[in-house]
């Protein structure tokens, strides 16, 4: 069904919220861990260091549950676009300086929420000075 968001001129897709059942008859929620990371948090470790921390981050992407996700290029590649009195503003970099910045995302399928916060405990950004942020998916 297409719906309009009230606070834009575009239309958006709202598809039905149907729950998969895992094999036991429970609901299967997909949950976002979006990885927040404090910039310079790598630069201490040494180069097989860096290389143990890449492999956890592979280690759960591998993890049958996780059913996307991406690693992001560096906060300095991104563009922020703003809408202000109908002008679009285009400018390069982050939206804002933030302690922590968005490098990337899992998307995990789950029965609860306790079974994605195990998941998220384990990414190494948030034992580095980052933090990981779990939301269900609609």
């Amino acid at each position: 069904m297409s719906k309009r968001c009230p606070l834009s001129r575009c239309s958006f897709v709202v598809k039905d919220q149907r729950v998969r059942k895992d094999p036991t008859g429970g609901d299967i929620v997909q949950y976002a861990l979006l990885i927040y990371e404090k910039p310079g948090a790598y630069e201490p470790f040494s180069d097989e260091e860096r290389r143990a921390i890449s492999a956890e981050y592979l280690v759960i992407g591998k993890d049958p549950r996780v059913v996307g996700g991406a690693k992001l290029k560096p906060v300095e590649t991104a563009t922020t676009v703003r809408v202000q009195d109908g002008q679009t503003l285009v400018t390069d970099g982050p939206f804002a300086d933030t302690k922590e910045v968005f490098g990337g995302y899992y998307v995990f399928e789950a029965p609860d929420l306790d079974a994605a916060l195990e998941i998220a405990a384990r990414i190494p950004a948030a034992r580095l000075g980052g933090a990981v942020e779990v939301r269900p998916v609609v």
